[in-house]
């Protein structure tokens, strides 16, 4: 049994140091503008989201979704996110290919995460992404305002709605997924 364990041990210890050279070494691809491999893709985001649920308090959204909440949503979120994900216009971000790993289109395929969820990825970032923890260029009832927009997306009030129109030139709402192979063909 103590030679089984010992083997165990040292098999565990050539895989770690084997890995730990091969990334040391330079092997592992690094490149932003290309895939990544399925299983880093999983295994990263497998890991943001167990990351999420251990550290983020279930805090509620102390604003409610009125009009002035929302519009300020929209153009906090003008301002400060549309560059990465996307514009309330539905124009693509700019840098959507070139960031790894992409950037969620907020817009057309909005986060059906809850609320708390929302505003902890806002406030404090997601690691080794593009996406910058807010909390020091944001105040908490700015980042509030983000999460009731992106969490309110499918049910704006008509006053959010007509603001969002005449500012943006767009139907407000989210698009469907049909429309949106229609447009991407022509």
């Amino acid at each position: 049994m103590g030679k089984f364990a010992l083997g165990v041990v040292v098999t565990l210890l050539v895989l770690i140091l084997g890995g730990l050279g091969f990334a040391m070494l330079g092997f592992f691809p690094t490149a932003a503008n290309v895939a990544p491999p399925r299983l880093e893709r999983r295994l990263a985001m497998g890991a943001v989201d167990a990351s999420m649920e251990r550290h983020a308090p279930r805090i509620n959204n102390p604003l409610t979704p009125t009009d002035p909440n929302l519009e300020d949503g929209m153009k906090l979120y003008t301002m400060n996110c549309a560059l990465c994900h996307g514009g309330l216009d539905r124009k693509p971000s700019p840098l959507a290919n070139s960031l790894y790993p992409p950037p969620p289109n907020l817009i057309s395929d909005p986060p059906d995460d809850p609320e708390w969820h929302l505003f902890y990825t806002i406030r404090t970032g997601v690691r080794y992404t593009g996406m910058p923890a807010w909390d020091k260029a944001l105040s908490e009832q700015d980042m509030w305002k983000i999460t009731t927009l992106l969490s309110h997306l499918d049910k704006l009030p008509p006053g959010a709605q007509e603001y969002w129109k005449t500012n943006f030139n767009v139907e407000p709402g989210v698009e469907k997924k049909e429309e949106m192979k229609d447009r991407d063909h022509h």
